[in-house]
């Protein structure tokens, strides 16, 4: 039996021809027009992500640290994750403010799959629901995919509504539920996780550049066209509770 033969007699995947592994991040500066990230530096960046984070603890509530209550405890922190190196951590400037006031990160770094995750994602208040959040998002993923990966992931405690609903907004199809996933602060996490793929990008890439063109927000700056609206139909699958 030839090889084609044994292929078309049992499911065996479609073939991924000449395929390699992407590279790791190296951490380079990814900029925007609304945001910019760089790679975590404790020293340029942990005082004024302190000072972004004050005040609000929920921003902490699904996360497995934090909050925080001095700037030391911080800057110590912030000095564990630049040196991990399953981790690579990048800060987010908000350039209508020119202020570091968020963080996020790739994990779970897979060249040999061509697979990577974004998460221990935290924007301060001020970083919420504006263009930069949105273009620091789809800044690494555009990253991702460039490089050649071919699947994006995004995991979150299937409690947290706020990030599920993100991830549907973004264009990452749910992929389901992880039952008792994690012990998180002395709680269980049962885990929702969505990604997309290299096949997913050529469109998600067009919407996100349709909502984030000047010509979709009106003179208050109030969006036009709804980034959901352009990303839904290239789910392949919708989250429930979403």
């Amino acid at each position: 039996m030839t090889l084609k033969e044994i292929s078309d007699s049992r499911p065996l995947g479609r073939p991924v021809p000449d395929w390699k592994a992407p590279p790791a991040p190296s951490g380079e500066p990814l900029c925007g027009a609304y945001a910019e990230i760089e790679a975590l530096d404790p020293d340029r960046h942990a005082a004024a992500l302190f000072e972004a984070f004050a005040g609000h603890d929920s921003v902490w509530d699904y996360l497995p640290y934090g909050p925080f209550d001095t700037r030391e405890a911080y800057a110590d922190w912030t000095r564990k994750v630049a040196e991990d190196p399953a981790l690579r951590f990048y800060a987010i400037r908000n350039l209508a403010s020119m202020r570091w006031e968020g963080v996020a990160s790739f994990l779970r770094i897979d060249p040999p799959a061509g697979s990577i995750e974004v998460g221990h994602i935290n924007f301060s208040p001020a970083l919420q629901r504006t263009r930069a959040a949105t273009e620091a998002m789809y800044l690494m993923m555009d990253w991702a995919f460039s490089r050649g990966y071919r699947r994006y992931e995004w995991k979150c405690n299937a409690l947290n509504g706020g990030s599920r609903r993100a991830a549907a907004r973004l264009g990452l199809s749910f992929e389901g539920i992880f039952r008792n996933h994690l012990v998180v602060k002395g709680r269980n996490r049962d885990t929702a996780w969505f990604a997309a793929t290299s096949e997913d990008w050529p469109a998600l890439k067009e919407a996100f550049g349709a909502w984030l063109t000047p010509s979709n927000f009106d003179a208050r700056g109030m969006q036009i066209r709804s980034l959901a609206s352009l990303t839904e139909p290239v789910l392949v699958a919708r989250d429930p509770a979403g």
